[in-house]
């Protein structure tokens, strides 16, 4: 893991704010999905991109009720 050296305090609902140099050069935009992933001490934060079901591609994925499904594992259902 890599160090920014940036520090922002936790406010009072919980909340801490990610730098806008940060959203930018990782693409996060407002509105945008973070999962959360927890590692014994560590909070991860990663951008949200939904992938197909079936083989994890996260690429031209489509919605099939409710499901992710990419292009190829479509071709390989028919």
């Amino acid at each position: 893991m890599k160090s920014t050296g940036i520090v922002r305090k936790v406010d009072e609902l919980g909340r801490i704010v990610i730098p806008i140099e940060l959203r930018r050069t990782l693409d996060i935009e407002i509105k945008d999905a973070l999962e959360i992933f927890v590692d014994g001490d560590y909070i991860m934060l990663k951008k949200y991109e939904p992938a197909c079901i079936f083989c994890g591609q996260a690429k031209e994925t489509m919605t099939f009720k409710g499901k992710n499904v990419c292009p190829d594992c479509i071709k390989e259902l028919k």
